[in-house]
């Protein structure tokens, strides 16, 4: 063989090779699951099964926290909180799937039992055995380390911090300083301290709070979704339905693609953007599979 042909050889070989390593050792594409549909419960049960059901996230004996947005003194209709059909459905599957006790709280905003009962989630949840509906105990923050780019440590909530599964179930809605408050804004209802002053950095500070308070679980309830005057609103008129629940295990992805209802880019939110950059998440839509129900 003459040592030109031979080099050419070893030169696809090496190509050949390489690409192969890449692909063996390349992150897996996230999957974000979208279903549809005016069943609420129904519809959050099809966006599980589309990433294999919640037996793949709860084993048996699990401590699982929902964290849903209960920030306001507002109903369902107004969008403001996250709808209570979502989070019963996601309590009743927890349990099926072998949960020992399914814990929900928010750190509100408004008075907390009104916003607990407005919202509609104490109802939905009243009678649910295994299921601890539970207002906020000041002295259950402890203050943990982060090192993160703008916070070096934060005041976060221990019953979220040792959950064998945190699910976060925020609404999709529009906010007048991040544009829209998604998955990793909703982690800020388990923040203590004057969690209010992390909005002078707040794409940072969002991520450096989601690279320690892992949500093994993301699911976006848009069963209606509040186009503007967030985060509270108030107005019918702010509000569109839109039958859809988003979730996925990839907290970037969710938001990046929840994002879209509003008629924005992932690149245009700035905290999608930053947990993006921290390796927190997929913002580029194309190198996500999305699957359909």
């Amino acid at each position: 063989m003459e040592r030109r042909t031979f080099l050419k050889l070893v030169g696809l070989s090496s190509l050949f090779a390489e690409g192969a390593f890449r692909r063996l050792f390349a992150a897996p594409q996230p999957t974000v699951a979208v279903a549809r549909g005016k069943d609420y419960a129904r519809t959050t049960r099809s966006a599980l099964a589309l990433l294999g059901g919640m037996k793949r996230f709860v084993k048996p004996g699990d401590v699982v926290v929902l964290k849903p947005n209960m920030g306001w003194d507002r109903t369902p209709a107004q969008a403001a909180n996250t709808h209570p059909l979502v989070v019963r459905a996601l309590a009743e599957e927890a349990l099926a799937a072998g949960a020992k006790r399914v814990k929900v709280f928010d750190r509100t905003c408004n008075d907390e039992r009104r916003c607990y009962v407005q919202s509609g989630i104490s109802d939905a949840l009243k009678g649910m055995k295994g299921v601890e509906l539970k207002f906020i105990e000041n002295e259950r923050f402890r203050r943990v380390p982060i090192k993160g780019a703008v916070l070096p440590a934060w005041e976060l909530y221990d019953e979220a911090l040792s959950a064998d599964v945190f699910i976060n179930v925020p609404v999709a809605k529009h906010h007048g300083l991040s544009r829209l408050t998604l998955g990793l804004k909703n982690v800020m209802g388990v923040m203590g301290g004057n969690r209010g002053s992390i909005h002078r950095h707040l794409d940072d500070a969002l991520a450096d709070i989601n690279s320690v308070l892992k949500s093994h679980l993301t699911v976006i309830d848009a069963t209606r979704i509040l186009t503007d005057h967030g985060p509270q609103g108030g107005s019918p008129a702010d509000v569109k339905v839109m039958d859809t629940v988003i979730a996925s295990t990839d907290i970037v992805a969710a938001d990046a693609y929840a994002t879209t209802l509003f008629g924005l880019k992932p690149e245009d939110i700035p905290a999608t953007v930053a947990a993006h950059k921290r390796g927190l998440g997929e913002m580029n839509l194309k190198r996500v599979r999305i699957v359909t129900a």
